[in-house]
């Protein structure tokens, strides 16, 4: 039987908030800022600070308030001639000059220093390799690639290579003759694993499209100022999608008209006969609610997570590593055994520490500390499940054996921020202060809002958005609070609960869905 999986989109106007589910089970978590810079894949022209021989490396001036780091392991083989062909262009600011007739620089020395090759105040192409992340910077990287769909395009290389995870020798070797066939020269390709099956028209359409914008990067050197972005990765959302749409979608839901076009389009383009799974959520319930997540972000952010009958994690963020406890809680032993009880709690635990991984995006060095076991064949079982839940996670990771200790290290790469989420909610009614106001007049509250928005800014149709416990309480009855209300202020009052508010949290719309203010 097929695996539901469903992407739901969340656009705000401050954020997209990109929800990946597998079975209704939130898998996946992405929030994207409206504004967003800097992120994985940008390519930006910028000036080198600072050079540091003892890191061999040197910072990069790219706009961002702290400098970039950039080391000379990232630098690249192509290096110098990708520093020559920029120089040409900022010299000359005019038709952007052809790879293939460019000749070439030999290929950088792996042990040499960066001194050697960089000089500060020096211009230089470079690529956000990773986000900044806490105080840190960007950290860059030099070998410049440009991602698509199907394949990815790195100027001045002429190796054509193939993903791993293609496993057919033929299709692999299909693939290699198509791509040397259509490529011009001075460009190279690696293959992505979505490329598998694809015809020649669609390769070369997409083939042309990535060198159309590696072409445009050099046209803007005509009016450009140092530093400057060069060309911008697609946003995160369109990024996840590219990446995740290998995995059969069973549907997109997006409650954002405009966005919902745009990512249809794009659908279109790259997988034509997914296009009707994109559709346009129009509920009046939120729509993270009406899915159930924001009940599950509840749940799953918190330090404390249950997984399986009173076994839980216990999770700690530090700077340096992330620690996560299994405890067996109060859970009910189905054997007096204690190693099968033991193993049965681990196992289902490596099942939910991929989840959290995957969900929260921890990246660095993750240390766990099993239930104790002293049967190696059941350690060996508990390794083996690690690794399998592990192979849908699409970051970088190694995992190493379970050590005499019971511990296993993860190292998982990290790119972007971790994503936190305050679970632990301040108390509505004190706002920390341990101390309260008169509970029982909340609803009159309430009702000064409605009268003061009906009077005075002459609002006919108001909609009331509370927690859950509130709207139940203002919607009680034949004759209820929200009826007395709308009669007495001649309005129309709806009254929506809302899971994601605080006890006492309350906010009012107006006909058109926007916020008033009182």
């Amino acid at each position: 039987m097929a695996v539901s999986n469903d992407l739901i989109l969340n656009v705000t106007p401050s954020e997209i908030a990109i929800a990946l589910l597998e079975e209704k089970q939130l898998l996946e978590l992405n929030k994207e800022k409206s504004n967003l810079q800097f992120s994985v894949g940008d390519i930006y022209l910028g000036k080198v600070k600072k050079i540091m021989p003892g890191l061999n490396a040197a910072f990069v001036d790219v706009g961002y308030e702290k400098d970039a780091f950039l080391h000379y392991l990232d630098l690249g083989p192509q290096f110098k001639t990708l520093c020559k062909y920029v120089n040409v262009h900022v010299s000359r600011k005019g038709k952007p000059v052809g790879i293939a007739s460019f000749k070439a620089e030999q290929d950088l020395d792996k042990n040499g220093k960066i001194t050697d090759v960089l000089t500060s105040g020096q211009v230089v192409m470079v690529q956000i390799a990773k986000e900044p992340i806490s105080t840190k910077g960007p950290r860059l990287g030099s070998e410049i690639s440009i991602a698509g769909r199907n394949m990815v395009l790195i100027p001045f290389s002429n190796k054509i290579s193939i993903s791993q995870k293609i496993s057919s020798n033929e299709e692999k070797k299909r693939l290699k003759r198509l791509m040397q066939s259509i490529i011009p020269e001075g460009f190279g390709v690696i293959m992505r694993t979505a490329a598998e099956g694809k015809k020649v028209a669609v390769l070369d359409a997409e083939l042309q499209g990535l060198i159309k914008k590696w072409e445009s990067a050099f046209e803007k050197f005509r009016s450009i100022t140092i530093p400057s972005l060069l060309v911008s990765e697609i946003d995160r959302t369109s990024a996840i999608l590219r990446d995740l749409l290998t995995v059969s979608f069973s549907n997109i839901w997006i409650n954002d008209e405009a966005i919902f076009h745009d990512i249809r389009s794009y659908i279109a383009t790259i997988a034509p006969e997914k296009e009707k799974i994109v559709k346009l959520y129009t509920g009046g319930v939120p729509i993270f609610e009406q899915f159930g997540i924001e009940k599950q972000i509840k749940a799953l952010f918190g330090k404390t997570v249950s997984f399986k009958s009173g076994a839980y994690l216990i999770i700690e963020h530090t700077e340096a590593l992330h620690v996560i406890d299994v405890n067996s809680g109060n859970r009910s032993k189905a054997s007096s055994d204690q190693e099968s009880n033991a193993l049965d709690v681990n196992l289902a635990a490596a099942d939910e520490i991929a989840r959290q991984l995957r969900l929260r995006d921890m990246g660095g060095i993750i240390v766990v500390d099993f239930i104790d076991m002293h049967n190696p064949d059941n350690k060996q079982m508990l390794f083996d499940r690690m690794r399998e839940d592990m192979t849908k996670d699409r970051a970088k990771h190694n995992i190493l054996p379970l050590s005499k200790f019971g511990l296993m290290q993860i190292t998982r790469q990290r790119v972007r921020p971790e994503m936190h989420i305050h679970t632990n909610e301040k108390c509505p009614t004190c706002n920390g202060t341990g101390e309260i106001g008169p509970s029982i007049l909340f609803d009159n509250e309430l009702e000064t809002q409605i009268a003061y928005l009906s009077r005075e800014k002459k609002q006919t149709i108001l909609t009331l958005k509370v927690h859950p416990f509130v709207a139940g309480y203002l919607n009680k009855g034949m004759f209820s609070k929200k009826l007395q209300w709308s009669f007495k202020y001649h309005c129309i009052l709806r009254v929506k609960p809302t899971m994601a508010y605080t006890f006492m949290e309350y906010h009012i719309f107006d006909r058109h869905g926007d916020e008033l203010t009182y």
